[in-house]
């Protein structure tokens, strides 16, 4: 059997073509898989919300095999792809005759898309759903968003993967600490990834300032790049507060390096679109305790290996208050950091998840 693998890979600066690199790694332990090869037997294509995913979303629909859905939402992805036109029969393909009215009013309007609940409550799945021989997911929020797109379609989950990383040593944390300016007794917050607006960077660095003045010894590091000028604008003051450290988008090496230098992770998601965040498996699997929106997306993570965060006008208190917890109780953030890499190490083993990928493909080669 040749299986082909299609999707960004490294140096693509995207978690999926991370994700996907240590995939293959683990797929070719079980038999032949080439990287978008001409021909194959059963296809395997990655696709999440941007622009990266162009070829392989039209590929996937004209020669369907198992898709990976990396996100559940693929409305912005869309609005980047599509004519007016074509966004607008695309739209009412997925919701009815009705909906047209309201597709021209979102077409309008996509500058505010990433900030705008309507467009992630549209997740313009029906298509590929439909076309596909199978659909993986990664969480239930994402299995329940294919489902009610396209209720006849094979939806099968399997857990986000995480690959043991060649970690720095302590002395080199130490030296990125000092080099940063990281007070000695303080306790970093990370925020990690790409920057946009349902990260909640505003909200994070809004609880942080009252906080810090407060007189409460701990620091963020927001490392990533900005996707939204609107919010790099907005929350352009609030990273030059005393206390934040701001990066820019870090290769793998130094990635680790500002993971372990963090004492814990803020990785929020609200509007979420379905994506189990591979930033937060990685945190977690390092022993890192982990802030996450609360939310159908982080159910399969037990409630004491994780931090849950309410989402909606409780989030910047249920913040506040652990980020307290965290700060002010020695031991707690250990304690979840270990529970969390239990989890990690049970149920996201990238040599078990790569099985279930490789059974998976046999399945469709007669």
């Amino acid at each position: 059997m040749i299986a082909g693998f299609y999707s960004p890979l490294p140096p693509a600066r995207t978690g999926v073509a991370d994700y996907a690199a240590a995939l293959l790694a683990g797929l070719r332990k079980h038999g032949r898989v080439e990287v978008a090869p001409a021909r194959c037997d059963v296809a395997l294509y990655h696709l999440g919300n941007n622009a990266l995913h162009a070829q392989i979303y039209r590929a996937a629909l004209r020669n369907p095999g198992v898709v990976v859905l990396h996100d559940a939402v693929l409305h912005h992805f869309l609005l980047g792809q599509f004519t007016e036109a074509q966004y607008l029969e695309e739209f009412v393909y997925n919701y009815g005759e009705w909906s047209r009215g309201l597709a021209r009013e979102l077409w309008r309007g996509r500058a505010a898309s990433g900030a705008d609940s309507r467009y992630f409550e549209y997740p313009l799945l029906r298509r590929i759903a439909e076309r596909s021989r199978a659909v993986v997911v990664h969480n239930p929020a994402a299995a329940r968003a294919v489902q009610q797109c396209a209720p006849a379609a094979r939806v099968v989950e399997i857990p986000h993967l995480f690959s043991v990383p060649d970690l720095p040593s302590g002395a080199e944390v130490l030296r990125f600490r000092q080099l940063l300016g990281i007070a000695p007794g303080a306790f970093p917050f990370g925020v990690f990834g790409y920057l946009r607006e349902s990260k909640r960077l505003a909200a994070v660095l809004d609880v942080f300032a009252g906080l810090s003045s407060s007189g409460m010894p701990a620091c963020v590091l927001v490392a990533g790049q900005f996707v939204s000028t609107d919010l790099e604008r907005a929350v352009s003051p609030l990273l030059s507060m005393p206390g934040v450290f701001r990066l820019p988008y870090l290769p793998e090496r130094d990635f680790w390096l500002a993971a372990q230098a963090a004492d814990a992770c803020i990785n929020l998601r609200y509007p979420a679109t379905g994506e189990t965040s591979g930033i937060a498996i990685r945190m977690m699997g390092i022993g890192k305790p982990v802030l996450v929106t609360d939310a159908l997306e982080c159910a399969r993570i037990p409630e004491d290996a994780c931090l849950r965060i309410a989402p909606g006008l409780a989030e910047r208190e249920s913040l506040r208050q652990h980020m307290i917890l965290l700060t002010s109780m020695s031991g707690v953030a250990a304690a979840i950091g270990q529970r969390g890499a239990g989890h990690i190490q049970r149920y996201h083993r990238v040599e078990e998840v790569s099985r279930r990928y490789w059974e998976l493909l046999c399945e469709f080669v007669s």
